[in-house]
């Protein structure tokens, strides 16, 4: 357990899927106990099913959380955080550490409705969090950028964590990882379905997508002191099977299909910060 969060109280506002990944994800890899967690939700069975599960605290008011935890994670519905927070504006105390896991939402909005003196960082995950094998994002203000060590013992057992600047950079991280797996799936469907139109079952046709892609993605993360472009070369034999492939994806300017898809979830992200 690293000593820098072990005696730290941390409280989740909300008590989704995210948040109940991170939790699970912390006592799986005794980042900190249970009895250091807290959180609130608004389906009192919903929240009491999780402190079930997990040995956490629940709490039966936001005021009461933020009153006995070092570190607050924001964690409700984008469209309801900043009507959330200026309700307990009042409540947070100098200094205190505000983690906001809201897509879209920058630090500034954020700050508006709080208190000037709390330190607040925004988190980007992605769902293979679930697995461990996520990305967590993270941005902090320029008054806060002592979280970054916090930020990096909470998650660094539990993801890929990535610094990103507010703004261009961020919103990439946002689309690139975590709209991105959104994308890979979208790749994936492809896959199987054209399997299946050349006569694979669907469950075959599934498992060879699958572990074409796992495949895939393990190699390069193997062979990590390899570029990509290296990797595509080693399976590509001039004039083969595999090159023709390749040469009509370029034809058909592929990348420059994902790069305008990129592009249009960038443009949504930046629609929500509005």
């Amino acid at each position: 357990m690293d000593p820098f969060v072990k005696n730290l109280k941390i409280g989740f506002l909300g008590a989704g899927n995210m948040t109940q990944t991170i939790v699970k994800g912390w006592l799986e890899q005794q980042v900190l106990p249970a009895n250091h967690v807290y959180c609130t939700n608004r389906s009192e069975a919903k929240l009491q099913k999780f402190v079930d599960q997990t040995g956490i605290n629940g709490m039966s008011s936001n005021e009461e959380l933020i009153d006995v935890c070092d570190v607050v994670i924001l964690a409700m519905k984008p469209q309801d955080l900043l009507l959330a927070v200026e309700e307990v504006q009042p409540c947070f105390k100098p200094d205190q550490v505000i983690l906001s896991l809201a897509a879209g939402i920058p630090i500034r909005a954020i700050q508006k409705n709080l208190n000037a003196s709390v330190r607040i960082a925004r988190l980007m995950p992605n769902t293979p969090l679930k697995i461990g094998e996520g990305v967590m994002g993270y941005a902090t203000s320029k008054e806060a950028e002592d979280l970054k060590a916090l930020i990096e013992s909470l998650f660094n057992p539990i993801a890929l964590t990535v610094e990103a600047n507010e703004g261009e950079t961020f919103e990439a991280l946002t689309v690139g990882a975590a709209s991105g797996v959104g994308f890979v799936f979208e790749l994936m469907i492809y896959w199987q379905e054209w399997l299946e139109e050349h006569n694979f079952e669907p469950q075959v046709a599934r498992e060879m997508t699958v572990q074409t892609f796992l495949g895939a993605a393990m190699l390069a993360q193997k062979e990590e002191s390899t570029q990509l472009e290296q990797l595509l070369a080693k399976v590509t034999s001039k004039k083969g099977v595999t090159a023709a492939g390749l040469q009509s994806m370029r034809e058909l300017e592929i990348e420059r299909g994902l790069r305008y898809s990129f592009e249009k979830a960038v443009m949504r992200d930046k629609e929500l910060a509005k």
